[in-house]
């Protein structure tokens, strides 16, 4: 069974209707090609590392690390266009072409398209960041507490609980919709020669026909995030690769290919 996406072309792309399990498979499909390229995906791994550690100790050099959490949330928007590179690792290996790390650094400047989404996902992180801001100055009136207080201030005093509750949901909101908007429109834009709102139209399309697997699929994300988080980011140099090669199997698993 298959939904067709509504918008104005011919043919109109179709999604495939998926089974609520069927993330474990991509897991396994991205586990694959994380296998054949291990050089390339753990150099690029390598990277999301060393920018998570150079973020962080920016923010700690001045004296913005109450930052850190919201550019936390914000990093699952932006990831989608940061792993495009390894998108087309897995495009490659299902083409049976050649892969280097040279072409998947470069992946992105192909397709035109790519540039404009990642603009709109910037916006959405920006909004977010400022949205952040504004709860922090609601809850702690104004305070921007040091690296020293900072978990005093967020997670033990008496405004904690609600200021929490609300950035979640939030926060979590700004995450759905960035996860909608992108779960397979980039992967479609390297793929196919398609505009964003088709890519984007189709996305939507994707995580609505199969809310119930994308729900576990985000839960998924989230959770390997976390976990290469919680180990001082070492452990994201073999997650993020994982489910970015991942994200190019759901894509053509949810995108009918005739």
């Amino acid at each position: 069974m298959s939904v067709t996406v509504p918008v104005f072309t011919s043919p109109s792309p179709r999604i495939a209707l998926v089974p609520v399990d069927r993330p474990w498979s991509w897991l396994a499909a991205g586990w694959k090609d994380f296998t054949r390229s291990p050089g390339v995906s753990l150099a690029y791994g390598a990277g999301f590392v060393a920018l998570s550690y150079a973020l962080t100790f920016g923010l700690w050099l001045s004296g913005l690390f109450y930052l850190f959490l919201p550019l936390v949330g914000g990093f699952f928007i932006v990831a989608p266009l940061l792993a495009v590179g390894l998108y087309d690792v897995s495009r490659r290996h299902m083409a049976g072409e050649p892969v280097d790390l040279r072409v998947a650094l470069t992946a992105w400047r192909a397709p035109r398209q790519i540039a404009l989404l990642g603009v709109v996902l910037l916006l959405i992180h920006l909004v977010w960041v400022r949205v952040a801001l504004l709860l922090f100055a609601l809850f702690f009136s104004g305070r921007n507490p040091g690296f020293g207080d900072l978990i005093q201030t967020i997670f033990l005093s008496p405004a904690s609980l609600p200021f929490l509750i609300t950035g979640t949901i939030i926060g979590a909101a700004f995450a759905t919709l960035a996860f909608a908007v992108s779960v397979v429109s980039i992967p479609m834009l390297l793929d196919r020669d398609v505009n964003v709102i088709t890519a984007v139209a189709t996305s939507m399309t994707a995580a609505r026909a199969n809310y119930r697997s994308m729900a576990l699929w985000a839960a998924l994300i989230v959770g390997f995030t976390a976990c290469g988080i919680v180990t001082f980011f070492i452990g994201l140099a073999i997650v993020l690769p994982l489910i970015a090669h991942a994200s190019w199997h759901a894509y053509r698993d949810l995108v009918v290919h005739d």
